[in-house]
């Protein structure tokens, strides 16, 4: 996997938006179990606000070695011992007899190319009555040239994330978030088009915006927003 760079440059400044990451979080603490794989860990800022919802292992899989070092040297901050570990590679090039109980894509599956091939490669990883749980941007009208310079291949809609459902899970839980959120993403696309959020853009949307949409959010019965989260569980043997 040495071959592999991730392309975008934003991971630095939306690990300082914190509202979103709580947010999102606890949206799917509850779904969070066992032993943990996150894929596309990046540097470490999303284990951070995920790990304390499981007290199994937790592998952190990560293409970029770039991204790897920095991952390594935050893991080792964390002091979590030997509950954490970092690989670098996919799912493809991980010892198939590795099992685990949760598999977590944050902002990751829409990177890869062929996702529902993704996808049921992960099925395939995880033990009876296990989970995957997908956070990823929402609507492909709102995708922007920003989308397009960090690597996104799409964003989903509730139809588009249905479609890469392996065969053999059950579609648990599918749901939207930050309502407010998509109005920042539509004036962006029609007036801005900017490749790069600015920190202080982030900063905005994350100060104000985030919280709206918290009171906003369970108004709307979850069924707008500018990300949406899939939940899929494994039938138990």
């Amino acid at each position: 996997m040495g071959d592999f760079h991730y392309v975008g440059s934003e991971l630095d400044v939306f690990a300082e938006a914190r509202n979103w990451k709580s947010y999102w979080s606890g949206s799917i603490r509850r779904f969070l179990s066992g032993d943990i794989l996150e894929v596309g860990a990046g540097i470490g800022s999303n284990t951070e606000v995920m790990c304390g919802q499981s007290g199994g292992r937790w592998v952190c899989l990560e293409p970029d070695p770039a991204l790897v070092d920095r991952l390594r040297a935050r893991l080792r901050e964390m002091n979590g011992g030997s509950r954490f570990e970092d690989l670098c590679g996919t799912l493809r090039t991980m010892d198939k007899a590795d099992q685990f109980d949760t598999i977590v894509y944050i902002d990751v599956l829409e990177h890869i190319e062929d996702d529902v091939e993704e996808m049921r490669e992960a099925e395939a990883r995880l033990r009876p009555g296990g989970r995957i749980v997908v956070l990823s941007p929402a609507h492909q009208w709102l995708y922007t040239p920003f989308d397009a310079a960090i690597g996104h291949f799409r964003r989903y809609n509730r139809m588009s994330l249905k479609r890469v459902s392996p065969a053999g899970m059950v579609l648990e839980k599918m749901f939207y978030l930050d309502a407010c959120g998509i109005f920042a993403s539509a004036a962006n696309q029609m007036f801005l088009r900017q490749s790069t959020p600015t920190r202080s853009q982030i900063g905005a949307w994350d100060r104000w915006i985030i919280p709206a949409s918290r009171v906003v959010d369970p108004m709307l019965g979850y069924a707008v927003g500018k990300s949406i989260i899939g939940i899929w569980r494994k039938p138990a043997a």
